[in-house]
């Protein structure tokens, strides 16, 4: 599933090529037919992300939702577009771009108050910067704080943090040598808000360069003399996928184990237990 990062990356795609301009909305597959109707002829006003959900505005109808779930993908190209496939949900186009969505867990235009209501169930967004409405690691905290869950588990819940996934939540523990294992009423104050502000910073580098970075100046393949890391994530990461190989700061072996329905690497050595607090 796309982490957050590439929800926001999408936004901006969107926003660059369809915002301001009439769109042709179609639904080759069938099951958008009658929301792309409304929507064909109307302008972009805007598009924008809030954890894992793209939100597609247009003034007169609302917004279109998209959550890509597991196999969701979109496609972006330039004008013409290639004859669609009866697996594109949605087609949007215009005289320069188009965009074909597959798969999506949900693709449905809502209400201002529909779109609303999703915003107040997610929790805040390191990439969202409206920290007046919540968005900010002290809305999280009050729940990290008082929760008996594993921190490791509590980054995962959209209802706490948003956009967070698998890789992030993974290398941020590891970044700041916490135990995966430990609860979030054991964490203190310090250590969540530089998990946080380590967050913002690690997912707008992924924004920017759309993919995910994790690993330190003196742990890149360069400084080290090492291989670069050759995985279809890309990226240089300091666990995840890495069950089973050695470390890069300690030389210990990384481990694996599921939690929260999720694989979970961490390296034992770098992330001992803590006492509780």
């Amino acid at each position: 599933m796309p982490e957050g990062h590439t929800i926001h990356r999408l936004a901006a795609d969107h926003r660059e090529r369809f915002e301001g301009r009439p769109v042709r909305a179609s639904s080759p597959q069938g099951k958008f037919s009658d929301s792309a109707a409304l929507v064909t002829g109307q302008p972009m006003t805007t598009a924008e992300a809030h954890g894992k959900h793209l939100f597609l505005g247009f003034a007169e109808t609302g917004w279109i939702h998209i959550h890509l779930g597991l196999f969701g993908k979109v496609t972006l190209g330039t004008a013409p577009p290639p004859p669609p496939t009866d697996t594109v949900r949605l087609r949007l186009a215009n005289d320069t771009a188009y965009m074909d969505l597959r798969g999506p867990t949900t693709c449905a235009l809502t209400t201002d108050e529909e779109k609303q209501a999703i915003h107040a169930r997610l929790g805040p967004d390191p990439l969202r910067p409206d920290t007046a409405d919540g968005n900010d690691p002290d809305t999280a905290w009050r729940r990290v704080s008082r929760s008996r869950t594993t921190i490791a588990a509590l980054l995962l819940d959209q209802k706490v943090v948003a956009g967070v996934g698998n890789v992030y939540r993974a290398e941020v523990l590891f970044r700041h040598g916490i135990d995966p294992y430990t609860p979030g009423k054991d964490l203190t104050y310090d250590q969540w808000t530089a998990i946080w502000a380590d967050l913002v910073d690690l997912m707008h580098e992924g924004v920017r360069l759309n993919r995910i970075d994790t690993v330190r100046p003196e742990h890149t393949p360069d400084a080290m003399g090492r291989p670069p890391r050759v995985d279809d994530h890309g990226g240089e990461v300091y666990v995840y996928r890495r069950a089973r190989q050695a470390c890069h700061v300690c030389g210990g072996e990384i481990r694996t184990a599921d939690l929260a329905a999720r694989n979970l690497f961490w390296c034992p050595g770098c992330q001992p237990p803590r006492a509780r607090r």
